[in-house]
């Protein structure tokens, strides 16, 4: 019997199991990115185990970006022992930009975008009377450029349209109590697996579901971004250093109360 570790795979195979397309791998090949390693006793090409390897490599850095002629040189510094430090610090280094990159643009969804919708509604005065010294203009721009063409977009937006002055100003008001409720909460040391800490987390998907469907899934990758965004975690920490961890941690175990309604995320 064959073991998975000898098993071979055909074109097709392997083009499915990477999901790419017969034709990327024979362009792979004709320029030597991905050769594969055996032929059958027809001719034709096989895959091993270690050209699957390769490939999930490939995908992996044209997923960040990266032009096939810079992925050559990678998978060539990798085979190098010499240099599999620096290539595992550059993938860390390369992973931690790109979870930065996505966690301002997901922070934008539930900050700046807002921003945006508002100003269908509010002057530039009404904003800064409703939401402070601390509301940037900039938000708006920002946040369309991101996000205009996303559903979570064009609901934020269809609602804005139907709110007034006085709605806005309940929606801060709203915010704010919670702020109190979360800093007392964190505050007496509540746990943030608790029922307490659980409430909390409901009522900010709530507060998130004014102006967007919120998704227990969805709710969990905003948690995520109060911890790897650092605008996003200096609001929770202005209020209470180390709040920023405790929300991330009741949001991540309020959503594993709820498996069977997940729903999806962002991406």
């Amino acid at each position: 019997m064959t073991s998975a570790i000898d098993r071979t795979y055909t074109v097709g195979q392997a083009a499915r199991l990477g999901g790419v397309t017969v034709r990327t791998l024979h362009h792979y090949e004709r320029i030597g990115l991905l050769v594969p390693s055996e032929r059958s006793g027809s001719g034709y090409r096989l895959y091993g185990p270690a050209d699957l390897d390769r490939l999930t490599r490939i995908l992996y850095y044209r997923e960040l970006g990266f032009g096939l002629d810079d992925i050559a040189t990678l998978l060539a510094d990798a085979a190098d022992p010499t240099a599999l430090g620096a290539h595992l610090d550059r993938q860390d280094r390369l992973l931690t930009e790109r979870l930065e990159r996505l966690s301002s643009m997901v922070a934008a969804i539930e900050k700046e975008r807002q921003a945006m919708a508002m100003g269908q509604q509010l002057s530039a005065e009404e904003k800064l009377e409703i939401f402070g010294a601390n509301y940037d203009p900039s938000w708006e721009t920002e946040a369309e450029q991101r996000w205009g063409g996303t559903h979570a977009w064009q609901q934020s937006t269809q609602r804005a349209k139907r709110r007034t002055k006085a709605d806005w100003q309940r929606i801060k008001d709203e915010g704010d109590a919670w702020n109190d409720a979360v800093r007392a909460a964190f505050a007496a040391g509540t746990p943030a697996a608790s029922d307490r800490a659980a409430e909390l987390a409901e009522q900010h998907r709530a507060m998130v579901a004014e102006h967007y469907d919120c998704s227990y899934a969805m709710h969990r990758q905003l948690a995520d971004m109060f911890v790897a965004d650092p605008r996003f975690a200096k609001t929770y920490e202005d209020i209470a250093p180390g709040l920023a961890q405790w929300v991330h941690d009741a949001i991540h175990a309020n959503e594993d109360r709820h498996p069977a309604e997940q729903g999806e995320g962002f991406c």
